[in-house]
């Protein structure tokens, strides 16, 4: 198996800077002259970022270089609740963190780091800046991240670090033409500026060792769920996702469908079983997205689940426009009536019309995402909601014990 964003990883503790450097050596000498070549050489290697939206990381480089003042935030909010890979890099690999950071600031000319990350990271954080001595680096600074699902936006973690409430704002402007304090700004996930870290020490080749030709290099995958062990795996993109459930463990019962791409993603068949690549998860509505995989086992209610998610996700909504307050509190209503029983086939027809009506809609992409996993949902288990919309129960409620079958709504 391919390693390299945890190749130099101690087991349960911080990897130092003396480690860092044994095993990757020291960050590379950029100039303002390399900056242009350092960029080529990121669209060599096809990067593209780790946080869900997969965009060109060399694109988002080359947009801010060269502008007056530019500043680089580090983006590890992690909103999504399956995840918990970017935790992970921030509290044992921050040197591989500082080292993408440094490196992206010097590509656009930037002075200054901010570091948005969970307070929980911030001691390991802390210690490895203090032992970053290099007067060339920039100044890091860390900021304490939001809580909630769509505080993870990058506009909401601009908006978070300038004190005001960490919601998404409409763009244009993008952050890297009006960001920061009204700065240009590269905002960029950790895992994201891992990579960058290597590729400036190794290279593009080097780089395409791993992956795909359309998506080279390594992905963290945050795996749960009827798994035999929950955690964070480092694998090849396109390693199939067979592989992925066998490096938890395996499966702890049958698999009756998988949940790819996080709380934004899509419900693709448990035995369907794609390659981990967006090419291969096209035909089944889904993609990689933030790198989750939750596996959903034969015992679990399929309508249940989702008729959770959906509830949590309602309450995530940043309270701007009425497509995500009320539609997917209206959305999330009926699926938590067909759960506990209290639905009728009448609302089946409203699911399809709300979803549809809430789709693509709203001021930024948390209605378009919760709508697009609750459709995959609705298509690949239509069979259970009809059972819940006509019966009450689904087959797999009525072979659960009956103090399992706790409300939804509860």
């Amino acid at each position: 198996m391919t390693i390299l964003l945890l190749s130099a990883a101690v087991p349960h503790a911080t990897t130092d800077l003396a480690r860092h450097r044994a095993v990757h050596g020291a960050l590379p000498a950029i100039g303002r002259r390399d900056a242009d070549a350092l960029i080529a050489a990121v669209d060599a290697a096809g990067l593209r970022g780790r946080g869900g939206a997969g965009f060109p990381t060399a694109r988002k480089l080359a947009a801010v270089a060269g502008a007056r003042k530019p500043v680089v935030v580090v983006n590890g909010t992690e909103g999504e609740p399956a995840s918990s890979k970017d935790r992970l890099l921030l509290g044992r690999q921050p040197h591989l963190v500082l080292d993408g950071a440094v490196t992206a600031a010097r590509a656009v000319g930037a002075a200054e780091i901010v570091l948005v990350a969970p307070a929980v990271t911030h001691a390991a954080l802390a210690r490895a800046v203090d032992d970053r001595t290099a007067r060339d680096e920039p100044d890091v600074r860390l900021v304490a991240a939001a809580e909630g699902y769509v505080a993870g936006e990058e506009t909401a973690v601009l908006a978070h670090v300038e004190g005001r409430p960490a919601v998404p704002r409409l763009a244009p402007p993008r952050p890297a033409e009006r960001g920061l304090f009204g700065r240009p700004t590269l905002v960029q996930n950790v895992e994201t500026l891992a990579h960058l870290g290597l590729i400036a020490r190794y290279g593009p080749e080097w780089f395409r060792g791993a992956g795909t030709p359309e998506r080279p290099g390594t992905t963290l995958v945050s795996v749960s769920g009827a798994v035999a062990r929950r955690g964070v795996h480092e694998v090849p993109v396109g390693l199939p996702v067979d592989e992925v459930l066998r490096l938890a463990g395996g499966p702890s019962e049958p698999t009756r469908a998988l949940l790819v791409g996080g709380y934004f993603g899509a419900w693709v068949d448990g035995a369907a079983r794609p390659a981990l690549t967006d090419r291969d998860l096209r035909p089944h509505g889904a993609s990689v997205g933030a790198g989750v995989v939750i596996a959903l086992g034969a015992t679990a209610c399929p309508v249940r689940t989702v008729a959770r998610l959906a509830s949590w996700m309602s309450g995530q909504s940043a309270g701007q426009c009425g497509s995500c307050v009320n539609g997917l509190a209206a959305i999330a209503g009926v699926l938590v009536r067909l759960a506990d029983g209290d639905g009728t086939p009448d609302d089946l027809g409203l699911l399809t019309r709300w979803i549809a009506m809430v789709d693509s809609r709203g001021a930024c992409a948390h209605p378009t995402g919760t709508v697009r996993m609750i459709a995959s949902a609705a298509a690949l288990f239509a069979d259970e909601l009809e059972d819940h919309a006509h019966h009450g129960r689904c087959a797999t409620c009525a072979a659960a014990p009956i103090d399992a079958r706790e409300r939804v709504a509860a």
